[in-house]
């Protein structure tokens, strides 16, 4: 036991970190933060258009639910693996409701949120040399997982060209023989596209002819202006499992709850993973997530209109200091091309300094994305305006 005083040793051998860490980059937002502290500390009043975290709050009843279940003994035990069966029949009726598609709670398992879910799924597939089909850009979250779990990911590219849809007909045979898991995100983060129902039927027809599992982020499936995003799930199970998350839907991104279905054998797989790993969900947020996915329709509907207004002011403005802005069919991003004389950190760099705004470099979400930054309308209309008029008065015009 080492006594108050004593000399600690120092400069001995460092551990060395595993091969498959230093394979991964830093985690984009946290270098954007330390951009942003740093602003910060200078005095700069900055707004943050980059990380895309809900600025409006969960829902009142969700929070009262919430409130009594947490008084609850029995929802201060060990949580079930596989979540409870409450929970996990909200799901099946949420599926059955808002998209059309008839799923048993047996096939549902909860998460701590879908990004647990996703950089678990490989570990329950992917084997040293195994290939996983990743799209670029893309949440960063996807290459990670694969090389944590010993894999190569291969980059499907979406090009603007192509409605940010891979050409899965480019995929080499090669490739597809040694893949075992495709990622998909529609509506997509960070382009914001909305998948066809034809272009779902040939990921999914490809993956079942190919022995690979389909992966669906479905994330930002319920926030969409004016068009429905298709469940991959419509297609039918096999070898398809779709994660879905309360994060987004309902501005629960703290809760982490969230929860995968699909292909029971996929399911079980990526269960099998979990209870070696985690101890489950508190029960008492899936309590509340029931209750929101059940009763909770409504409060979907407000948070749409929202980011609507948000999407409009803010493509309105990009558009009038010359810069080429779509308003998105879904999500609550706007990706936003860049002049060509700037690389998509330059720019980031040049909004951030000269402007005090903050938004996500392409570059963030892998090659395909240089050319392009992401706007987070998790701002309010007042501050779009703001940022908007601190562009114009610091010069930003294209």
């Amino acid at each position: 036991m080492i006594a108050w005083g004593d000399t600690l040793r120092s400069g001995g051998r460092k551990p060395e970190l595993a091969e498959r860490l230093t394979k991964i980059p830093a985690y984009l937002f946290a270098e954007l933060d330390a951009m942003k502290n740093e602003k910060i500390k200078e005095g700069v009043d900055v707004i943050d258009f980059g990380v895309g975290d809900p600025d409006l709050p969960t829902p009142k009843p969700i929070v009262e639910v919430m409130k009594r279940a947490v008084e609850k003994v029995e929802n201060q035990k060990y949580p079930s693996y596989e979540g409870m069966e409450s929970f996990r029949e909200a799901a099946s009726r949420f599926y059955k409701r808002r998209k059309g598609v008839k799923i048993s709670p047996d096939d549902i398992i909860a998460l701590i949120g879908s990004k647990e879910g996703i950089a678990h799924l490989p570990l329950a597939y992917v084997d040293r040399g195994s290939v996983v089909l990743c799209p670029d850009p893309g949440y960063p979250v996807y290459p990670s997982c694969t090389v944590l779990a010993g894999g190569k990911p291969y980059f499907m590219m979406l090009k603007k060209e192509n409605g940010f849809l891979p050409d899965i007909d480019a995929i080499p045979e090669d490739i597809a023989k040694k893949a075992k898991i495709m990622f998909l995100n529609y509506p997509n983060n960070p382009t914001a596209a909305v998948a066809s129902k034809e272009f779902i039927k040939q990921a999914v027809d490809f993956c079942i002819d190919n022995g690979i599992v389909l992966a669906h982020d479905a994330a930002y499936s319920e926030i969409t202006f004016g068009v429905k995003a298709e469940s991959f799930l419509s297609y039918g199970y096999e070898n398809v499992i779709e994660f879905n998350s309360l994060s987004k839907t309902y501005n629960m991104t703290g809760w982490r709850i969230g929860y995968a279905a699909g292909d029971p054998d996929v399911v079980k797989a990526l269960l099998k993973v979990k209870t070696n790993i985690d101890s489950g969900v508190f029960q008492a947020i899936q309590e509340a997530g029931a209750f929101a996915m059940d009763e909770c329709d409504e409060w979907i509907d407000r948070n749409i209109a929202v980011y609507e207004n948000r999407a409009e002011r803010l493509v309105s403005g990009l558009k009038e200091i010359g810069l080429n802005a779509k308003k998105p069919k879904a999500t609550f991003y706007v990706w936003c091309e860049i002049p060509e004389n700037y690389t998509s950190m330059e720019f980031a760099r040049t909004l951030l300094n000269k402007a005090g705004i903050v938004v996500t470099p392409g570059i963030g979400f892998g090659e395909g994305g240089e050319g392009f930054v992401r706007f987070a309308l998790t701002r309010d209309t007042k501050t779009i305006d703001r940022a908007i008029e601190r562009l114009k008065d610091a010069g930003i015009c294209f």
